[in-house]
């Protein structure tokens, strides 16, 4: 079976693992990894960091996005601009996409290279870094041709990872992923 044909079925399995999770569990998590997101390694470098704002059952943001804000970095959350993705400031207005996302309400937006670290959704990642999204490509898209930077770290229940996931040519893998149970860097890659 090729990636292609098999990420649809793995989406629709990786979505009923992440609604079966309970509330409770979820609310933990969250508060877990606002704990443990302030102590990132790539934060040592990292002023501007890119963040979504967590629609559905992907992991809560909130209580990490108010972490690092006392912390005093500049936060970030993408915008869908054309089949990519632009990066807002993250103020207190944001409407919802017509994707489901939301978004903040801010006219400025900055090319991903203005940020040293995004913090990415996902719907499952694997022990070599490979992440499986929503299916519609746009952080693969604006990501493709970054290279090491920024880093790209993603943000999940450490329930979401799987065995291994199928890779396709066009996928961006990830260098490190956070989950409730802590943080694990994938290796240096480009």
């Amino acid at each position: 079976m090729s990636a292609a044909s098999a990420k649809p079925q793995l989406r629709r399995i990786a979505r009923q693992q992440r609604r079966g999770l309970p509330a409770w569990r979820r609310r933990r998590s969250a508060l877990r990894v606002a704990r443990l997101g302030p102590c990132l390694p790539a934060l040592r470098w990292a002023r501007r960091i890119a963040v979504y704002l967590a629609a559905g059952h992907e992991l809560e943001t909130a209580p990490l996005l108010a972490a690092l804000r006392r912390r005093g970095f500049s936060l970030f959350a993408p915008v869908v601009c054309g089949s990519a993705l632009r990066f807002a400031p993250l103020g207190q207005v944001s409407r919802r996409h017509a994707l489901g996302m939301r978004q903040p309400v801010s006219r400025i937006r900055l090319p991903v290279r203005a940020v040293q670290l995004v913090l990415m959704p996902l719907l499952a990642f694997d022990a070599a870094g490979r992440r499986l999204g929503q299916g519609g490509g746009f952080y693969d898209r604006t990501l493709a041709r970054c290279g090491r930077w920024p880093r790209r770290v993603g943000l999940a229940f450490a329930a979401q990872q799987l065995a291994r996931l199928p890779v396709d040519a066009h996928d961006v893998p990830l260098h490190a992923v956070l989950t409730e149970r802590g943080y694990r860097h994938f290796f240096d890659r480009p």
